[in-house]
């Protein structure tokens, strides 16, 4: 039988969704259980629903980091994306930053994945880069044709004016 949260996420629109989770907040752990579950098509749109709602290091979401962040590797592009997407919301420790790290380097580096995963796994990796210097010089390899040749012209563009930008701060690839 579906819960309320549930029906919600199937039967109404984004506003209608945020609207229920607003006045449901009793409903936001559960919507957080869904998004780490298998349980389709609730979990991926649960996980989309809760970036939608979170605040910055939303509190409410700061006691299930572990199980998000051990959930991710797991899911599919589309879910895998939406989680890294609150994770990059929220204060992480260096354990979790270290773990959601791998993770993106190994979405970044499966070229068969979604685009937009794989996008939303970059720029996590250049925001974690950002924060620990040493590890700036991976940035180059990642960037190479071969990880760039099956994304769109849009997603090359995106992904080249985030790389442009973070060489303009640190100066490590010859253009």
């Amino acid at each position: 039988m579906e819960t309320e949260l549930e029906k919600a996420l199937m039967s109404f629109y984004k506003e209608g969704m945020i609207s229920f989770l607003t006045n449901q907040p009793e409903s936001f752990d559960e919507a957080v259980e869904l998004a780490i579950s298998d349980k389709q098509p609730y979990a991926w749109r649960s996980a989309w629903l809760l970036w939608s709602c979170m605040e910055h290091n939303d509190r409410r979401i700061k006691k299930h980091l572990s199980r998000i962040v051990n959930s991710v590797k797991s899911k599919n592009d589309g879910h895998q994306r939406e989680l890294i997407k609150i994770l990059s919301q929220m204060e992480l420790s260096p354990k979790h930053e270290g773990v959601l790290f791998d993770i993106c380097l190994n979405v970044w580096e499966q070229i068969s994945k979604s685009p937009s995963v794989r996008m939303t796994a970059i720029k996590f990796i250049i925001k974690i880069v950002k924060k620990y210097p040493e590890l700036e010089r991976e940035v180059p390899f990642l960037v190479q044709d071969h990880f760039l040749e099956s994304l769109s012209p849009g997603v090359k563009r995106s992904i080249s004016k985030m790389i442009k930008e973070f060489d303009s701060e640190n100066c490590l690839i010859d253009n």
